[in-house]
Parts: structure tokens; sequence; C-alpha cells
């Protein structure tokens, strides 16, 4: 039997000093996923090169947002707290663009995702 399990809302992060408007881009809007599947997500943005740093976060029903990973096109990704590439995978090899995925979703993870970009 086949239980969808997993929504994601994809959405920007327009927060001051992170993104201004809609220069940032991620896709998928929406994803379902079955359970023990992979989700994965894309963004990228039109900005100039020194916004090589990209931020995942996540954001559970009732919770506040959290950041989930750090990531720049010249360094490993940087989990915080209790996130880990267990869970989550990051990538970012060029500085307009990386990737994001939720790995084997359970029900827990349904939520909304976002990327930023910040300039150094």
């Amino acid at each position: 039997m086949f239980t969808f399990l997993f929504t994601v809302t994809v959405s920007l992060l327009c927060a001051a000093g992170l993104v201004e408007g809609s220069e940032v881009t991620q896709i998928p809007t929406i994803l379902w996923g079955l359970k023990d599947s992979d989700a994965p997500m894309n963004c990228s943005h039109t900005k100039d090169v020194t916004y090589f740093q990209m931020y995942w976060y996540r954001q559970l029903p009732g919770e506040g947002m959290k950041q989930v990973v750090y990531t720049t096109s010249s360094s490993k990704p940087e989990y915080s707290g209790d996130f880990s590439e267990d869970k989550f995978s990051a990538k970012k090899t060029v500085v307009e663009s990386g990737s994001f995925t939720v790995k084997k979703l359970e029900t827990g993870d349904s939520g909304m995702y976002f990327c930023a970009v910040s300039e150094h």
C-alpha cells in the first residue's frame, strides 16, 4: 500500500540581509514523497559571485525556523545542532547554485524548507 507521508512546501527566504526579491529561485515549490524515499531540492541565484554562501532552513509545523546547514562552493557543508549528513545532504559545487536532500523520509520531516544566500 502506498502512503504519502511527506509534504514539503519549498519557499524563498526573503529576510533582511539574506535575499532581495526574486533573485533567488528554489525548486520544486511543492514536493510530495513516500516514506523511505529521498526529497531533493535545488536553489539558485542571479546575484553576483560575492554571494557564495548558501543556507538551508527547516520549519516544522508549530515551530520556528531552524538552520540545517551552511554551504559554500569551496568547503564542506557545516551542519547545525542535531542536524547531520546522515539525514540531510547538501551540495554546492558552483557559486550560483546548490542542492539539498532530505534522506529516507519520515512523517516528522513534513514541513517548509528554505534556501537563502548571503554575501561574504
